[in-house]
């Protein structure tokens, strides 16, 4: 399982995209030059990220002189999973195809392993949209999964 370059560049630029918006909110928008510049990602693939991020209702974009972009909800309100899907980034760790009749070992078997990596896929999803762009610029991020892990272990020995 991985998240290719296309879920994690639109991650970063919308990461970058709500620092700004968060240091001044009633700004001018954000152009793509600049956050490709701070992010050292291409700028004709920004263009195509944010055009998709765009269809999906997550960036407002402003044209001509003084130009640019801005976050379409608050930056708490914004989750890290809608920006991955809204640039078709499938969120699964089975090798099954998405909505297919065919199972992992072709025909309409699945592999044994195939609920395994199914609910990974689920966990990977409700983890992502458990984070909002607020939760990464502010760096509430790391140590999520441990806190998770500790009311896991005192929810199993309360029974």
């Amino acid at each position: 399982m991985r998240l290719s370059t296309r879920g994690r560049y639109a991650v970063m630029a919308m990461a970058d995209l709500a620092a700004r918006t968060l240091q001044a909110p009633n700004g001018k928008p954000v152009t793509l030059a600049e956050i490709a510049a701070r992010q050292g990602i291409s700028l004709s693939y920004l263009e195509q990220l944010f055009g998709r991020l765009r269809r999906a209702g997550l960036v407002l974009s402003a044209r001509g002189p003084g130009g640019g972009y801005r976050l379409a909800y608050p930056a708490a309100e914004t989750r890290i999973a809608d920006i991955v899907l809204a640039v078709d980034e499938p969120i699964r760790a089975t090798r099954c195809a998405i909505g297919s009749p065919k199972g992992c070992l072709g025909g309409r078997s699945r592999c044994l392993t195939h609920d395994l990596w199914e609910e990974l896929g689920n966990q990977i999803h409700l983890f992502l949209a458990s984070v909002s762009l607020e939760d990464v610029v502010a760096k509430r991020v790391l140590g999520r999964a441990g806190a998770l892990h500790a009311s896991m272990r005192a929810a199993g020995s309360a029974g």
